[in-house]
């Protein structure tokens, strides 16, 4: 269970490239999640697809040290979930898989680290497997991670790393 994947606001990229460094060289999957963050099915199209270039050249910048409109890793997962026709359909043209999540830890609600595994732990069971939405910038949802891996090894559920298509062989 050593890799997950992170998904990179490029506002928050430039602020902290170290971080992002860091997920690559610890092997996690990165994929994009805008520039700004904003709900980009409420904005223009030209908007929204400038917000997720922009996103994207700033990843690229801080992670391998050149901007570039075509991601190393081809992952995008709208903040919100807030997609539409019209972006799906510019993301798929640019061959960019977009990623949803079955499991929400609903973490943005104000819940103690303890009440947030219990939460998160009823959910997967209910469901078996899937994607799990977790924040890393809230204090509680680290403070709850290393008690989540231990859960789900003592369940026998594992995590998968994602690797973009043609780097199969460098999975777990």
């Amino acid at each position: 269970m050593r890799a997950g994947a992170f998904f990179l606001i490029g506002r928050n990229v430039e602020a902290h490239p170290e971080i992002a460094r860091r997920e690559l060289a610890e092997g996690h999957s990165l994929g994009h999640h805008t520039y700004s963050h904003p709900l980009l099915n409420l904005v223009l199209p030209a908007t929204a697809e400038a917000n997720i270039a922009r996103g994207i050249e700033a990843d690229e910048f801080a992670l391998y040290g050149r901007r570039r409109s075509e991601p190393s890793t081809p992952f995008f997962r709208f903040p919100g979930f807030a997609s539409n026709r019209a972006l799906l359909d510019y993301l798929q043209a640019r061959h960019i898989v977009v990623f949803g999540a079955d499991v929400w830890a609903s973490d943005w609600l104000p819940m103690g680290p303890e009440q947030e595994l219990r939460l998160i732990l009823s959910r997967i069971e209910r469901l078996g497997s899937g994607i799990v939405l977790l924040h890393d910038t809230k204090k509680e949802t680290a403070q709850m991670l290393p008690a989540f891996l231990r859960a789900l090894k003592r369940r026998g559920y594992r995590i998968v790393h994602v690797v973009p298509a043609g780097k199969a062989g460098n999975s777990n």
